[in-house]
Parts: structure tokens; C-alpha cells; sequence
């Protein structure tokens, strides 16, 4: 069971838009009868997780193609190519024979259909069956005009260019022309060896495997590339075997005892080099005619970087070599040459081989030979160093901050490869700062919180951003600072491009954490006053600075905090920003929209604390602006505001509530719906009279102070009689207080259905409250504590507390809630309090 899964072991790929190959995965394949395809079909299942790579229908008429041995590759629809790359040859053959016995083919053959993508007509003209064989011109110096002819014309004709393949497949074609070649190079035959290039173009645009493994065997590799050399378009043969032979020196810079290995090294570098040098560029042919030149060189690849990662004493000794200090300056650049080029193949690898490789080298200390390669003054070591350390990021920034946050127990800040990263930026010496953009998308990376992982353990996101803000963050804006002293920009920044375009990627990048890192910037801007630092940069030459400037500004706007708000408006941060509104004048470019849109902004959002700063520090010199209505609408909008603070405070004017000799304001207001409830609740219930403060002070008492007495009503419905009698005994028995005890006052008890002070016939004589019941303090007969009072009428605790001492007409009458403390509100859950009685003015 063990052979048969790893005879079926395979690589999916899938050719993408860019006809490169991707990754889609590995897995183990099987032919099996799929119900809903209808017919046998092709299966790949994970190897990791058992889900379906693939499912695909073996169709009659589906051209099949093996390549290399252990390669399957056919077209699903159009652009939709697909290729098996398995691991031994015998499970490729296996299939292929699964393959071949559906659509009725021989499984000695390497392609099982002609394809064919011409109209009906020509299909019915040429059938595989119809078409004659080739018959190929005898090679001759002669014939090389008729040859070249010959292949020309096959081209366009599909069926005919697989004719053309068997024929100089089987007569052993391409040896022959190449001994062609030599003779008329010896010769000088310059006609012929134009000839002999417009054939060997053609067998490239055969696109077929087969031929490509002849063409390029380390015997022919070389007379092909002097057949390419003789372009009819150049002047004069280009020398491409010189370079490939004296200039292009393979480096071995640790023994590679593997000969395969080598000699896979060696063939892939050529070839590429005819692909990319030598060829025309892929436009000048028909749509995906070199597909198979890019797939060999794509499978070539994979198996370098398989078959070196599969080497560890060869990695072992690379690493060690490269972090040793006595290794030569020359041999540490061709080893992280080397390196670069190992990582640059590995992209090639499906993910899971990926992981497994950058996990490989994180083992052997890539990570800590980029750091010694960045301490370094070589330019060339530093950019491939970069390079690497971009595809390790790119690939698992978390295995990169693990590694920053383990050396940052027993390193000093300058020597931390975060820092070393950062100063590679600060310092890059590129005029158009090419490194610097590189290193500052690599930082985004790495302080993304989006790609950061939360464990039941720690939380990676906190544990990072607190140490890049603690032992980083001040190396990444120094420049800034040093570009800002005394509120104005350097010389640097005005007039040099280079520092400028410096501050922009710094400020780019604070930008990103100021939308990413709420709690950490925040901290820092204030604790730095960054953003004053950063306005200044408003005053810059450069435009686009100016414009990251106030791009940084208004993102922390857009966020909409107070916190930020108070900021702004403590510090006057919006005076740098007018300023600079001013000096650009009527000016209509994209710096006058811009600023014109973060007020625009503060408008639309109606930002009150912002709006009211703008206004009452900014308006004299935005006011002036009419072209647009922003600042006419935002003074409007901080005046509207002004009037409802206005009448806010006004209508909080109204008396506060006494109670328990305590002065407390009503917060509730009630609406006018409201308002007009309660009237016509108490103007409808029967016995009930509503007694107008106003008239009865003007008509009757215009110099006393009211008291009303209500209908006592039982105890379980009367929360502010319990109150009064839960309350301590001294309590209980003083009298409330007067707001102005030299007021003459009058005593008022309003019965049901009368306007007289006896009791009413519905009231229970023993009624807690009521005159004359035991527990009242009102049967005591205590004359009315304040003088000039009317006769002595007793009074219950609750008619007490319903004294109401009025200045003015204007009175409104004042509630006691029965809610005020939380524990009587506890204890008045399960009670239904009665609506209280109100005054009406």
C-alpha cells in the first residue's frame, strides 16, 4: 500500500493568465466512474486534508499530452490548462494507460489527439486519418531553402505541425541539421545559416517537449544556440555562446557533489537564456506557442529546489559559511547570491513545500545572516540580502516577528533587525529611493495587525505593536523630527528631493498606523506631538510632501475621536493647515481641494468641537473664500449650534427640586405631548380640582407662600407617605425648609369634590398621614413653623413636604421623586405608586 501511494503521489498545477504555472496542490491521483460526470474521470485527493483537487472527466476527444516521463498535461477548455507532475515514473505511466484505454489510443504514444482548433471546413479537409505523411527533404546545403519552406508552411495547420513533429522525430532530424550548421559556419554560407535559423524557429514553434528535451541535451544545447545566433534582422551574428561560455561563470560556490543536480543547474540557465535573450519576445508568435519552453523550465525548478533542500550538509555549510566572520567579503557575496536565486526557485513550490522550506532556512539562521549582511557596507550583499528578507516576509511575517521579538530579550535597539531594516531605508543611497519603497512595503507587512495571529496563549498583535513602539518607532521618525526643529522644514526637505521624498514614504507609513494602531500611535502622537511636527512639512516646496502631510492630518480627523479632537483644538493644529491654505492663494490645484475637503469633511460630519474651533479662531480668513460654501455652511452650522446652547440653558434655568434639605435640578423634561397629557388627565378626573399658581397669587395671596395639602390616599399606595415615615424620627417631625423664610405663607387642603379643609368622607379614618390618626405628626397640633402663617390647619408629613415656596408667578410646581435613592427604589419595586398630583401654571 505504501508503493502504490507513492506511485500515485502528484502535483497539481494549473497554467494562470500570465502562463506561468501555479501550485494548486498535492495530493494522490486515481481513474475512477464518477455518476455525476458520467464517465471515468481523473481524481486528485489532498494529501493533507483529504479535500478534492481535482475531478475531471476523461473526454473522447481531449488531447492528452506526456512530457519528461512523469508529466500529464491537457486543456480543460480554453485558457484552462492543466498538468499531473508525478513523483515516480511508474504511477505516470499508470494513468497514462487509464488515459489511453478510455479514448481507444496506444499508450506508447506521447500525445493522444490532434489538436485542433481550425474552422469545421478545414477539419473536414484534414482529418488525421486523410492527412498524408510528411515527407521531409533530404539535408542537404541545397535543400536548406526547400526545408526552411517546408516548416514555415506547417505552422498554421495543427494537424500538419504533428506530422511534421513525428517525421523529425523519427529520422533523427535536428542531429542532421545541426551537422548542417557546421558546415556552414566552416564554409561561411551566411544564406544557409539564415536558413538553418528559420528552421530551428519553427521546431521551437512546434511547442513540443520531445523536441526540447533533444535541442537542449548538454551535446546540442550549444550548436542550437550558434543556429540562433544568425538572425537574418541583426547586421551581425550575435556571440551568445561566447558569453555563455567565457562571461557566464557558474560559481560553485559550495561543492555540489550531486551530478544530476549540476547538470540540471546548468541546463536551466541556458535555457532560460535562449528564452529570455536569444528568442524574440512572445508577442512577435501566435498565443501560448512557447507554453511548453516556459512548463520545462518550470519543472526544472522545482526539481533544483527539491533536490537542494533535500541536502542538508549542503545547507548546513552554506549558512555556516556566511555568518562566519572570517569568510572573505567576495565568497559571503557569491553565497548570498546564491541564496537569492535558491529563494527566488522557491517560488515555484506549492505552499505546503514552501512552508517547509522557509521554516529550513529560519532553522539554519537566514534570518540572522540577513542581519550581519545589512550591518555590511557592500551595496550589491545588502539588495539581495533585501530581497531574501522580502521573500521570507512575504511568505510568514510571523516567523519574522517571532524572531525580532526572541533577539530583543538580549539586543540593544541598534543592533535589532527591525532597526537595521529601518536605517537600510533611512539611508538608502538610490536617487529614486527604489530600496527604500521595497523596505517600507516589507514594514507594512510586518506591523499589519491583519496578518497577526491571536493564540490561547498570547496575543501577537499586543505583544508586537507595544515592542515596535517601545525599541522602533523612534528610529523610523527621527528623520522626520530632525526635518521639523523650530516649526519650520530644513533646507533638506525644501530643496532636496531626495530627503523629501523620504518624508513622504515616513509619513505614508505613519498614516497606515494611524488607521491600523488606535491605542499605540494615539499614545505616541501625543506623547511626541507628531502632529504639529508633521504640519510643518505643510510648508514645503515639494508638493506631494505637503499633500502627505495633510493627508496624515486628515486621517486622524476621519477617525472622528474626541480624543484626537481635543488634540487638535488645545494645540491650535488647524492654524498650520490655514496657513497654508493662505499661501497657496487662489491657486487651483490639488493642494486647495484638498484642505478644502477636510473642512468639508468637519462639516458634512458635523465634528462640533472641531467646527466650533474652526470658527471662532479661523473664520476671518476662510470667510473671505466664496467659490465654494464650505466655510459659509460650516458658520452656519456653528451658529445654529450656538442657538441651541442657548435655548438649552435657558430652559435649565427653572428652579431645582428640594428634597430632603438637599437641592437637586430636574433633569427630565417632558415634551409637549406630554405636557398636554397630564392636563387633560387632571381637567377629566372627577372630584379633582386644578389649582393656577398664578391666579391665586395675583388675585388672592400676592405676598404668600402656598402650601397644598392632598387627599390622603392608603399606604400601599402612597410611596411618598411610606418614605416620610420610614425616614428617622427626626426627620419625620421637622418641618421642611423654605427657600426665603421671611415669605408670608398660606396653608391650602384641596379635598375630593371640595374646596374645604375637612376630610373627606372616602378617606379611612385610620389612614397613615390623615389629620387625627394616631401616627400622625399632624394630631400634635404644632403651629406653622414660619410666622405670618394663616390658621393652624394640622398637616400630614406628606402635605409637609408639599409646601412650595413661591418668589414669583412665573412658579412651576416641583415634583419629589419617589426614586431618588437606589435603596428606597428597591424597596418600592413591588409597590404600584399612584400618579402624583401636579400644579398646573
Amino acid at each position: 500500500m505504501a508503493d502504490s501511494s507513492t506511485r500515485r503521489r502528484v502535483k497539481l498545477y494549473m497554467l494562470n493568465e500570465d502562463r506561468q504555472w501555479d501550485d494548486r496542490g498535492t495530493g494522490h491521483v486515481s481513474s475512477a466512474y464518477v455518476e455525476r460526470l458520467k464517465g471515468m474521470s481523473l481524481l486528485v485527493r489532498s494529501e493533507t486534508d483529504g479535500s478534492i483537487l481535482l475531478e475531471s472527466k476523461i473526454q473522447p476527444d481531449t488531447a492528452y499530452q506526456k512530457q519528461q516521463e512523469t508529466l500529464i498535461v491537457w486543456s480543460e477548455a480554453d485558457n484552462y490548462d492543466l498538468a499531473l507532475s508525478f513523483q515516480e515514473k511508474a504511477g505516470c505511466d499508470e494513468i497514462w494507460e487509464k488515459i489511453c484505454s478510455v479514448q481507444g489510443k496506444d499508450p506508447s504514444v506521447d500525445i493522444t489527439q490532434d489538436i485542433v482548433e481550425e474552422s469545421e471546413d478545414e477539419r473536414f479537409d484534414e482529418m488525421p486519418d486523410a492527412a498524408p505523411p510528411i515527407e521531409l527533404p533530404a539535408c542537404e546545403l541545397s535543400k536548406l531553402d526547400e526545408i526552411s519552406e517546408l516548416f514555415s508552411s506547417v505552422l498554421p495547420s495543427p494537424i500538419r505541425r504533428e506530422k511534421l513533429f513525428y517525421a523529425i522525430e523519427t529520422d533523427g532530424y535536428i542531429k542532421k541539421l545541426l551537422d548542417l550548421f557546421h558546415m556552414c559556419e566552416d564554409l561561411e554560407n551566411i544564406d544557409g545559416l539564415h536558413h538553418l535559423y528559420e528552421i530551428f524557429k519553427s521546431i521551437f514553434l512546434l511547442n513540443k517537449n520531445e523536441l526540447f528535451e533533444i535541442v537542449f541535451a548538454d551535446e546540442t544545447i550549444f550548436d542550437v544556440v550558434g543556429v540562433l545566433e544568425y538572425d537574418p534582422s541583426l547586421p551581425q551574428p550575435a556571440k551568445h555562446r561566447e558569453y555563455l561560455r567565457n562571461t557566464a561563470k557558474f560559481k560553485e560556490v559550495i561543492p555540489i557533489t550531486n551530478q544530476e543536480l549540476l547538470n540540471k543547474i546548468h541546463q536551466t540557465y541556458r535555457v532560460q537564456y535562449i528564452q529570455d535573450v536569444i528568442l524574440p519576445t512572445p508577442s512577435v508568435f501566435e498565443e501560448n506557442m512557447l507554453s511548453t519552453l516556459t512548463s520545462f523550465i518550470f519543472f526544472n525548478k522545482v526539481e533544483i529546489v527539491s533536490m537542494i533542500q533535500e541536502d542538508e550538509q549542503f545547507l548546513t555549510t552554506l549558512f555556516a559559511e556566511l555568518t562566519d566572520d572570517e569568510t572573505d567579503d567576495n565568497v559571503r557575496r557569491d553565497l548570498i547570491l546564491f541564496l537569492k536565486e535558491f529563494c527566488t526557485f522557491s517560488q515555484t513550490l506549492q505552499p505546503q513545500s514552501r512552508d517547509s522550506f522557509f521554516k529550513t532556512l529560519s532553522v539554519l539562521g537566514v534570518l540572522s545572516a540577513i542581519e550581519i549582511i545589512l550591518g555590511l557596507d557592500d551595496t550589491r550583499m545588502k539588495a539581495a540580502a533585501i530581497d531574501i528578507f522580502s521573500y521570507i516576509v512575504e511568505f510568514s511575517p510571523s516567523m519574522v516577528r517571532e524572531f525580532i521579538l526572541r533577539e530583543g530579550q538580549s539586543h540593544d535597539d541598534d543592533d535589532l533587525l527591525i532597526n537595521l531594516v529601518i536605517e537600510q531605508m533611512i539611508n538608502d543611497t538610490d536617487p529614486e529611493l527604489g530600496g527604500a519603497v521595497q523596505l517600507m512595503g516589507i514594514l507594512r507587512l510586518l506591523i499589519d495587525p491583519e496578518n497577526m495571529l491571536a493564540t490561547s496563549n498570547k496575543t501577537e498583535k499586543t505583544e508586537f505593536l507595544s515592542f515596535f513602539y517601545k525599541r522602533s518607532m523612534h528610529v523610523l521618525t527621527a528623520p522626520l523630527f530632525a526635518n521639523t526643529v523650530d516649526e519650520r522644514p530644513s533646507k533638506g526637505i525644501i530643496y532636496d528631493f531626495q530627503t523629501a521624498q523620504l518624508s513622504s514614504l515616513i509619513l505614508e507609513l505613519l498614516t497606515f498606523c494611524v488607521e491600523h494602531h488606535t491605542y499605540h500611535i494615539k499614545n505616541y502622537i501625543i506623547s511626541k506631538d507628531l502632529l504639529r511636527r508633521v504640519l510643518v512639512l505643510l510648508k514645503s516646496r515639494h508638493a506631494f510632501v505637503a499633500l502627505c502631510a495633510l493627508r496624515f492630518m486628515r486621517k486622524i480627523i476621519g477617525l472622528k475621536e474626541d480624543f484626537y479632537n481635543r488634540y487638535i483644538v488645545k494645540g491650535c493644529l488647524f492654524k498650520p493647515v490655514v496657513d497654508a491654505f493662505k499661501d497657496n492663494g487662489n491657486r487651483y490645484n490639488l493642494l486647495n481641494s484638498a484642505i478644502i475637503e477636510l473642512f468639508e469633511y468637519v462639516k458634512l460630519e458635523d465634528i462640533k468641537s472641531l467646527c466650533s474651533h474652526v470658527v471662532e479662531s479661523h473664520i476671518k480668513d476662510l470667510e473671505v473664500v466664496t467659490y465654494v460654501t464650505t466655510f459659509k455652511s460650516l458658520k452656519m452650522r456653528y451658529e445654529q449650534q450656538q442657538e441651541r446652547l442657548k435655548e438649552k440653558a435657558s430652559l435649565d434655568g427653572t428652579p431645582s427640586l428640594l428634597r430632603n434639605n438637599r437641592y437637586r435640578r430636574d433633569a427630565r423634561t417632558m415634551d409637549e405631548e406630554e405636557e398636554m397629557w397630564f392636563d387633560q388627565d387632571e381637567e377629566t378626573d372627577d372630584g379633582d380640582c386644578t389649582v393656577h399658581m398664578s391666579d391665586l397669587f395675583k388675585s388672592k395671596f400676592p405676598n404668600c407662600v402656598v402650601t397644598v395639602e392632598r387627599e390622603p390616599v392608603d399606604a400601599e399606595f402612597d410611596p411618598i407617605n411610606r418614605k416620610v415615615k420610614e425616614q428617622p424620627a427626626d426627620l419625620r417631625d421637622s418641618p421642611p425648609r423654605l427657600l426665603n423664610k421671611s415669605s408670608p405663607t398660606i396653608n391650602i387642603n384641596l379635598r375630593a369634590g371640595t374646596g374645604s379643609p375637612e376630610a373627606s368622607p372616602n378617606s379611612p379614618p385610620g389612614s397613615p398621614g390623615s389629620p387625627g390618626s394616631p401616627d400622625s405628626p399632624g394630631s400634635t397640633n404644632d403651629p406653622c413653623p414660619t410666622p405670618n402663617c394663616s390658621p393652624n390647619v394640622p398637616m400630614s408629613p406628606v402635605e409637609k413636604a408639599n409646601t412650595i415656596t413661591a418668589k414669583r408667578p412665573t412658579l412651576v410646581g416641583l415634583v419629589d421623586y419617589p426614586d431618588e435613592d437606589s435603596d428606597e427604589e428597591e424597596e418600592d419595586e413591588e409597590a404600584p405608586s399612584a400618579k402624583r398630583q401636579r400644579l398646573a401654571t
